[in-house]
């Protein structure tokens, strides 16, 4: 059973960037398929971005596509959400999943492990 958690969330402007992590523990890293949600107050939680095994085929919310990059880092156990030309609407808890399926992933739903999330918020 793999165990997660996040780091890196912050106070950020508006325009501005920040970088996120999520440390893996207690299970083979490179056999899951890893993924960002986010929660706004008030709203439920949301697909943010996904990454496969390898590290070649990634997956982004419509919201964030071109903005912000998943990438993973196998040998390390860790898998970074860089997040670039970030607004307000992007301000909510951010929450690692981690998943055998790459289908399962993006549905909160049916995600199998979650970190406890770290706090992103973006001032005008």
């Amino acid at each position: 059973q793999v165990q997660l958690v996040e780091s890196g969330g912050g106070l950020v402007q508006a325009g501005g960037s920040l970088r996120i992590s999520c440390a893996a523990s207690g299970g083979t890293f490179r056999r899951y398929v890893m993924g960002w949600f986010r929660q706004a107050p008030g709203k439920e939680r949301e697909f943010v971005a996904a990454i496969n095994w390898r590290g070649d085929s990634t997956l982004y919310a419509d919201s964030v596509k071109g903005r912000f990059t998943i990438s993973r880092d196998n040998a390390e156990g860790t898998v970074y959400l860089q997040m670039n030309s970030l607004r307000p609407e992007d301000t909510g808890i951010y929450y690692c999943a981690a998943d055998s399926s790459w289908l399962r992933i993006r549905v909160q739903s049916q995600v199998g492990y979650w970190g406890k999330g770290t706090l992103v918020t973006v001032s005008l």
